[in-house]
């Protein structure tokens, strides 16, 4: 049988997931240099999947300082 093409997204699995694969968990472990080679692969420890959002940047005080002495030097027309 074949999947109704209504069924099928888009993105696929491009949002955040919490839970991770055996193979993600396994590269997860390798960066944090918890892995071994050699080692069963079945009861492998829980591995944090945080997700982190890119927020602004709040302007400094001198910044907007700078910018307020800009706007009062220039010349009214």
């Amino acid at each position: 049988m074949s999947l109704d093409p209504s069924l099928k997204v888009a993105g696929g699995l491009s949002r955040h997931r919490n839970v991770l694969t055996r193979d993600e968990r396994l590269a997860k472990l390798k960066e944090a240099e918890s892995w071994e080679e050699g080692k069963s692969v079945f009861g492998l420890p829980k591995v944090a999947n945080r997700s982190v959002k890119v927020g602004k940047k709040a302007k400094k005080k001198e910044e907007a300082a700078e910018g307020a002495t800009d706007a009062s030097a220039a010349p009214a027309s």
